[in-house]
Order: C-alpha cells, then sequence, then structure tokens
C-alpha cells in the first residue's frame, strides 16, 4: 500500500504534513542539508573559503538520516556525461535504499554561462547577454541550458545573478546584467522563465546587495539605505518572482547597513514572503550560514549561525552541512530554537520536491542516457553564435575604418587576448572555473581563438600574430615583435582585456577585484606602443568589466567591446571586423573615461554627474549606459504620446517612427528614458523605462510604441513607502542614455498613490 505521502493523486501540502508528521527531528533536519561529493578531490577553492571548511565525511555519514541536496555532481570534477548520469543515479539509488524514509535530494549545479559541467555548451557571460538587450533570446538560451541539467538528472540550477552593478571594480561584474535595474530586471526574468520551462528551478542570487560593496571588495560591507536598496537593487529580484516564477532565492554574503543578509528576517522574511508572496525555498550561498561565525562574528557557535539563519529565513544549507545538522539539533532539544521553525522549512524543501516528482511511489533516477548524450549540441552552438554576435558593441568608428575590406592585404593581431579561446568564457565557465584544477583535460568543447576564427574570415589576407605582452603580468619582453608586426601590416588589431579566474588567479571573476579600471599588467602600455607605430589600430577589448578607455577616444581607428562571448566568441568577433555581422549590441555598463573617481553608475541624482565649480573630479564616461554604434544609420521621427495629461493611475502610449537611413540592414534598440525633474526627494537624471529591438532592412521604417503605465514613475519616498506623485515629467526616446533623439513631456495628475507589490513593473513595447 501505498503511503499518503508518496501518492501523487494526494494534494501536495496533504503529502507534505503525512511525511512530515513521519518524520524524527534529525530526518527533518537533513532535508535542510546537503552534502558536495568528490570535492576533496580538488585542488584549489571553486568557492569562497572552501579549503576552511572542506570535510572528508563519507556520503554514508553525511546522508544516513537522508539529504536535501547533492551539491554539483556534475561541477566538481570533469566527468564524462554519461558517466555522471551514471554516478549522479547511484548517489540517489543509495538515498531511496538506505535511508528509513528513502526520499531522494534534489540536485543543484551552477549554470551562469550554461551547464557547468564537461562538454557542456559555453554561452556568453550574463554581461553579454544584457549588452544585447534582447530577453526572448536569452529566455532561449535559458532554456536549452535548463534542457541539458534536466536531460542528465539535475533539479535546481543557482543562476541566475541580479545585482545590479554599482562599482565596476568589483569582480563579479562580469555575472551581472548590468547597472540598471529595469534591464537587469527583463533580462534575467527572462532567463528565469527559459530554465522554469524546462523543469529546472532557477535560483536568484545574491539577495541582496552584494554588488554595492565598499570600494568593490568581495564580502566587504554595504553602506546602503532602504531607500537605495528598495529602489535599485530589489526590482530585480521582485519582478523575476512575480512575473518569472522563480522557485528559489539564495541570500547574498554581504551585510548591508550592518545586517548580514543571512540571518535579516526583514529581508528573508517579511519582504520576501510577507510581502512578496514568495512561496519557494530560501538556500545559503556556500558557507555564508557558517560565515555568520567566522566571519560576521554574530554567533558564538555553528548551531547558533544555524539558529540564526533557520529563524531569518533560510531553508537549506549549503554545500554541506555544518551548521543545520547536529549543531542545531542540539538548540532544537534544548529548547533554544522551536521545532516549528524547523518544519517551516522542511515544508517548504518537501513541497520542492512533491513538484519535482521525487516523492511519488514510481520515482526513479534511471535515466536513459548512453554513450550520445550531448551537452553542446548543434542547437545550443546556434543560439550561442547568435547571442554574442548580438551583444557585440562597436564603440567608435570614427573613420569607418570597419568593417575591414574583404580583400585587406595583411592585418597584425596583437594582444594577449588574440589566440586564446578561454578569454572568451566566464569565471562560472568549466573550462575557466573548474579544469584549471585537472590537469590532462582539454576544454571538452569546440572553441576558435580570434586568430583562428580570422584565419578563417579573411582567408587571402596575411594575418601576422604577436601575443605582445600577458593579461595580468608585467612581461614587457613582446613589446619589440608586436610593434614591429603592426608597423608591417595594414591595421593592427589589438585584441586586449581579462583572462577570467577565481580568488585572485584571474582578472575578471569571484574574488578578483580590481583597484582601478586600468587594463590590467601591461596592457596599456603594449596599445600605447601600438598606437606609436602610425598603423590604425582597431582596439577590441574581451572583458568581464568595462576598463577606462577615455585615453584611447580619437586617437584609435574604431573600438569594440565584447563581454566574455562564449564558446562562438572567435567567429563572431571575426564576423563583426568583417562586416558579415553588423553589431547591434549596447552598453549594459559606462565605458569609463578615466581608472580612477569611483564609484559611479549612469542612475544618479543631479549631484552625482559633473559638478562643474563643485568639484574637480568629472564622472562623465567615454561612452555612456545604452550606447553601441552600427555599421547602418536609424533616424528617430514623430514622436507621438496618446496624452499629455497623465493620471498617476494611469497609462500612456510613447509611439515614435524609425528608419535604416544606411546601405545595409541593422538591427537598432529603441530605448526609452525618463526622468523627474522636480521631486519630492532627488531622483536619478534619467532612468532607462523600456526598450526595444528592431530590425529594418535598407529605407526600411517601422513604428515603435512603448505603454508606459504611472506605476513605472513611483519611487521610495523619505518615508519609505513607494509613491507615484503628480508633476511633469521628461519623455525621451534615443540610441543611448546620451543620445536622445526625440523628447517630450507628460504631466502626472491627481493624487500622491501608494502603490505596492502588485504595481506594474513592465514597460511593454510593441512594433509594426
Amino acid at each position: 500500500m501505498t503511503t499518503p505521502w508518496a501518492d501523487p493523486a494526494c494534494p501536495r501540502d496533504d503529502r507534505v504534513e503525512a511525511l512530515l508528521t513521519e518524520m524524527t527531528l534529525e530526518e527533518k533536519l537533513a532535508q535542510l542539508g546537503s552534502a558536495w561529493q568528490g570535492v576533496e578531490r580538488v585542488s584549489g577553492n571553486v568557492a569562497p573559503m572552501q579549503d576552511a571548511f572542506d570535510r572528508h565525511s563519507d556520503f554514508a555519514a553525511a546522508s544516513k538520516d537522508g539529504l536535501g541536496h547533492l551539491t554539483r555532481p556534475f561541477g566538481t570534477k570533469p566527468v564524462e556525461p554519461t558517466d555522471g548520469v551514471r554516478r549522479l543515479t547511484a548517489l540517489q539509488r543509495d538515498l531511496m535504499h538506505n535511508t528509513r524514509l528513502g526520499i531522494p535530494a534534489i540536485a543543484h549545479e551552477e549554470c551562469l554561462t550554461g551547464f557547468t559541467a564537461y562538454r557542456a555548451t559555453v554561452f556568453p557571460a550574463a554581461l553579454a547577454w544584457a549588452a544585447a538587450f534582447d530577453p526572448s533570446l536569452v529566455e532561449r538560451m535559458a532554456h536549452a541550458i535548463g534542457t541539458s541539467m534536466s536531460q542528465v538528472g539535475v533539479h535546481q540550477g543557482l543562476s541566475p545573478v541580479l545585482d545590479v552593478v554599482r562599482d565596476y571594480r568589483w569582480g563579479r561584474v562580469e555575472e551581472t546584467l548590468g547597472e540598471d535595474p529595469y534591464l537587469v530586471a527583463t533580462t534575467g526574468t527572462a532567463y528565469v522563465r527559459g530554465l522554469e520551462s524546462a523543469g529546472i528551478i532557477a535560483t536568484l542570487k545574491h539577495f541582496a546587495g552584494y554588488s554595492a560593496s565598499t570600494a568593490a571588495r568581495n564580502h566587504a560591507p554595504v553602506s546602503m539605505g532602504r531607500r537605495e536598496i528598495t529602489d535599485v537593487i530589489l526590482p530585480p529580484f521582485e519582478m523575476a518572482i512575480r512575473d518569472g516564477g522563480a522557485r528559489s532565492v539564495m541570500n547574498s554574503y554581504a551585510d548591508v547597513d550592518g545586517v548580514p543578509a543571512g540571518a535579516d528576517p526583514w529581508l528573508l522574511t517579511q519582504l520576501l514572503r510577507e510581502e512578496w508572496g514568495f512561496e519557494g525555498t530560501v538556500v545559503s550561498d556556500y558557507w555564508s550560514i557558517a560565515f555568520l561565525r567566522t566571519m560576521h562574528r554574530i554567533a558564538a557557535t555553528d548551531g547558533e549561525a544555524g539558529a540564526r539563519a533557520l529563524e531569518a529565513g533560510i531553508d537549506v544549507e549549503l554545500p554541506d552541512t555544518l551548521c543545520y545538522g547536529e549543531p542545531l539539533a542540539e538548540l532544537v532539544r534544548s529548547g533554544q530554537v522551536s521545532e516549528g521553525v524547523v518544519d517551516r522549512a522542511v515544508r517548504r524543501v518537501l513541497r520542492q520536491k512533491a513538484e519535482l516528482g521525487l516523492l511519488d511511489a514510481d520515482y526513479t533516477p534511471d535515466i536513459p542516457a548512453d554513450e550520445a548524450v550531448d551537452l553542446d549540441p548543434p542547437a545550443h552552438r546556434a543560439i550561442a553564435r547568435q547571442l554574442a554576435e548580438q551583444s557585440i558593441v562597436l564603440l567608435d568608428n570614427p573613420d569607418e575604418k570597419l568593417p575591414l575590406a574583404s580583400d585587406i592585404p595583411s592585418i597584425a593581431l596583437v594582444g594577449p587576448c588574440a589566440d586564446d579561446a578561454n578569454a572568451f568564457f566566464g569565471c562560472y565557465s568549466f573550462p575557466n572555473h573548474v579544469l584549471p584544477h585537472h590537469s590532462g583535460y582539454d576544454n571538452g568543447i569546440e572553441a576558435h581563438s580570434l586568430l583562428d576564427a580570422l584565419a578563417r574570415e579573411f582567408p587571402g589576407t596575411r594575418i601576422a600574430y604577436e601575443q605582445g605582452c600577458p593579461v595580468k603580468d608585467t612581461d614587457r619582453s613582446g613589446f619589440d615583435a608586436a610593434v614591429a608586426a603592426a608597423r608591417e601590416a595594414e591595421v593592427c588589431v589589438a585584441v586586449v582585456g581579462d583572462r577570467a579566474g577565481l580568488f585572485g588567479r584571474g582578472t575578471s571573476g569571484e574574488g578578483c577585484d580590481a583597484e582601478d579600471l586600468s587594463l590590467p599588467g601591461v596592457q596599456s602600455e603594449l596599445v600605447e606602443a601600438l598606437l606609436d607605430t602610425g598603423t590604425p589600430v582597431v582596439l577590441l577589448v574581451v572583458s568581464g568589466r568595462p576598463y577606462a578607455l577615455g585615453a584611447y577616444t580619437g586617437r584609435v581607428a574604431a573600438a569594440v567591446q565584447a563581454f566574455f562571448p562564449g564558446e562562438e566568441g572567435g567567429p563572431a568577433l571575426a564576423g563583426v571586423l568583417s562586416g558579415r555581422v553588423t553589431p547591434s549590441g549596447k552598453l549594459p555598463v559606462q565605458i569609463p573615461r578615466a581608472p580612477g573617481g569611483q564609484p559611479g553608475t549612469y542612475l544618479h541624482a543631479p549631484l552625482g554627474g559633473n559638478s562643474q565649480g563643485v568639484s574637480n573630479l568629472d564622472p562623465t564616461p567615454a561612452f555612456p549606459f545604452g550606447h553601441g554604434l552600427s555599421y547602418t544609420t536609424f533616424a528617430y521621427t514623430d514622436l507621438t504620446l496618446s496624452t499629455t495629461d497623465l493620471p498617476t493611475d494611469g497609462e500612456v502610449e510613447i509611439s515614435c517612427h524609425i528608419r535604416n537611413t544606411g546601405d545595409r540592414p541593422g538591427t537598432e534598440v529603441v530605448q526609452l528614458y525618463t526622468a523627474d525633474p522636480i521631486a519630492h526627494l532627488p531622483r536619478p537624471v534619467t532612468q532607462l523605462t523600456g526598450f526595444a529591438r528592431v530590425h529594418l532592412t535598407p529605407g526600411q521604417e517601422r513604428q515603435v510604441t512603448f505603454r508606459l503605465h504611472a506605476d513605472r514613475l513611483a519611487y521610495t519616498g523619505a518615508d519609505l513607502r513607494r509613491i507615484v506623485e503628480p508633476g511633469d515629467i521628461t519623455v525621451m526616446i534615443g540610441a543611448s542614455s546620451t543620445d536622445v533623439r526625440l523628447r517630450g513631456a507628460v504631466n502626472l495628475t491627481g493624487p500622491v498613490r501608494t502603490v505596492g507589490h502588485d504595481r506594474v513593473l513592465h514597460t511593454p513595447a510593441s512594433v509594426s
């Protein structure tokens, strides 16, 4: 006879209650824990302070009462997909046959640039998704990632990162979706929809405030008030939960205004659950519960750290069970922690297991898999190629040196990122995240460096390659050869930027924070030496953060920015250089003019801009948010507003025409910005409110219409209520945050309105 909790015909919550009643305290706590098998064989950290917490316990001991999560069964070491399936199946069978209740675990993996597994597609980094300004394509990519994960028995993905960039020096900028809350929200929500549509639980991180750390240092405190966190940091999480259906949230390591996120009941319970209605699970970032004791120093023991986190609202401890096991059990037995708080978290975990089918009597971990398992199929590579192409940003092209002529006789290809396919991968890609700790393996996927791709793109051209210098070190011994190659060439393509890594092993990535925004190592000196040759220099930056390029504006023949474009990055960049691909990417972060004067993003109040006569420092960027050129040109005309008097609960349609005035097809990202010139509190001088990608053939004209609800103009007042207040609003449409082509105004009328979680979060755009 099937027990009630194993009967899929019973209501989910009834099944959960039946199982909860059956459980001992130890079995309950086991569902809130995790185990990371195989991590002891890793040489070098892939998570912060991993070496301080590693325990070499065997799986039987770790799972004797059951287990909530299996940590990274594919993402810990190189494993052939079929072998990984067999290993994961064996672990699940062990749980089902060797524990009293036989409940399988949720298997989770990283999936920021694709499924972080050997032989899986390496898609562009998240910052590149944002540069494409194409949420629908990001949704397709995420669905593809989810299908690969589901195919091999994984249930949950630790992505997307919804941290809004506040300081470009932060090492994890590459993992973000840029510096604008609306761009982050819409792109991140699209990713969530795609992953969840494949049956994979999407995990929003890092909740919340992590990206605003002091001096951009990883894990540093965050000095941020409630208004800023509400208006800038939280909207992407809110949209991804409400409109995307995200089923999990991961806490931030940081403390905000002195309160660690992992022990903040306002954030994890009052806001997330009581106000937003979130019903999924909150999982800890790796070892963040133990960090409450070791780093934040707000708990004297592991048990106290576990109690603080559990009571605040963290349901599952990852990646291993340090604080939610016996140390917490002792506090429950002594009455210091209520078993009701334990039950609250266990219910949430069991609900997800029921939704995943893991509680069903006929569940089997067996997955039809053989040597034909393909985690990098052609369809996924096609998406990776399209996203890479759409994400590349043409910054400057004053003399129209790009695209290069197909019959150009010679190209000097110089720079540390020119002949290294791994330069196109983010820090959470398997080749850069895991493989450096395992010798004797290739990348497991096909990926071409720019040198290889250019040779294919320009078969009749002599290409002279010189590295010039390393990415990070100060070795200048290659300068002379690089300069000589540039002098003898028709054009020099200088490929500079980052190498993603972890905890100081790279120049971009987790724990790879920057002192300033100069190009790493001696790359700036290399660029100057190349410019001194007199040969036209095309500056191509492949990086995970924006670097200061003001010293080169007006001096390089052209400038191109690529944010870690993934395994198809080489062909995509070669296509942009040749003109086979017309660039359409737009900057999701500004490109600074000077390397110092941080932090600063485009989203600032009047005093955050250039204050002549007040400060001698000018934060004006070299290239603004939303900037990106094309090989064709676009004209904006005919701004039309359906009304100029907009009630504070009303909606206005804002339309314009856009025409391709050049001689080749192209895609423009039409951007809608708004400003509140006179408000109760200082407001951003301009803020992205909507956008639309529009493809046009030469001479073609189309109409773009934005449907703007007054709720989209709400902000948090001094009393911490989110309000829409009457007054004039400036409406701007253009090609970037500073390249405004059309300008109008609406007058918000009526009373001040207080809005909540049910407010309109999106600005729909249509193209006709």
